[in-house]
């Protein structure tokens, strides 16, 4: 039977797989950043996380009862599962390599487990109920100031509130900003203009992400606005590296995996937002 090892009794070849890993990882999610982030402990593979309604107080007459308001919140189950890759790395091909072959193998991971993060994560985007856009149109600077006035009609803060949308989307929202890219007097113009990035539009924060599924239609994609709370991500395990070597293939099998699961907590604090890019 073929020896295994783990992480923390790997070679040095695999420690800097490890660290490579995480941190690519790391840097490359957009989403898990921006949402609600839980830690499954305790045995079991899923987290309950409590949803509750706002609570309204009222004027009270001097010396009057108050009269009582029953809590009785909702809750979301957020269940992990697993996500991996693997590849087998030949003695042969590690040995003859003009590279760091365990670090090009680690950022492969960490760019794969990442994506793969973002992408369960904006698939939500589709769930929610509030939708601004019907595909068939682009995207307007107006737009991110009407989704933010729903947000902020559910009291949610502005600097906790996110706008993610695919780069294609986000081309016709600079191109609004910047009067066709021909510049305008204002700072988010000619930050836009010089970055390439909106950054900051309605006192929200403006990601880019290639990791959002096409409709179907091309240029179509589903973005979102939505408050750090309105979804989930429940982590039971971040990146893992295991080995186990293949005498007979004279070569070492390496796999990544992680576990999570992620959800959608508060359905009001989130609007997906659907149009179509006016470039290809």
């Amino acid at each position: 039977m073929a020896n295994e090892s783990t992480s923390s009794t790997l070679s040095e070849l695999y420690t800097e797989i490890v660290a490579e890993a995480q941190f690519v990882a790391s840097e490359k999610s957009i989403m898990r950043n921006l949402v609600k982030n839980y830690a499954i402990t305790g045995g079991g593979k899923a987290v309950e996380v409590p949803v509750y309604a706002q609570v309204s107080a009222a004027a009270v007459a001097e010396a009057t009862d108050l009269s009582n308001t029953a809590i009785n919140p909702t809750s979301v189950t957020i269940t992990a599962s697993e996500v991996g890759v693997m590849t087998t790395l030949t003695d042969l091909a590690r040995n003859s390599a003009p590279r760091n072959v365990a670090g090009d193998i680690g950022k492969l991971f960490g760019e794969g487990l990442a994506r793969k993060q973002d992408a369960d994560l904006t698939v939500l985007f589709d769930g929610f109920s509030t939708a601004l856009g019907d595909g068939t149109g682009a995207i307007s600077p107006a737009v991110i100031f009407n989704a933010l006035s729903t947000l902020r009609a559910s009291s949610l803060p502005t600097n906790e509130c996110a706008v993610v949308l695919h780069p294609k989307i986000a081309y016709d929202l600079k191109s609004g900003m910047t009067n066709t890219f021909a510049g305008l007097d204002t700072e988010s113009s000619n930050e836009a203009l010089r970055s390439g990035f909106v950054g900051k539009l309605a006192g929200m924060n403006v990601f880019e992400t290639s990791n959002l599924a096409n409709t179907g239609t091309a240029g179509d994609y589903k973005g979102g606005a939505f408050h750090k709370d309105a979804l989930a991500i429940a982590m039971m395990q971040d990146v893992k590296v295991e080995t186990q070597r293949d005498a007979s293939l004279r070569a070492d099998e390496i796999v990544a995996t992680s576990v999570y699961g992620v959800g959608e907590i508060h359905d009001s604090y989130g609007i997906e937002l659907h149009y179509d890019s006016s470039i290809q």
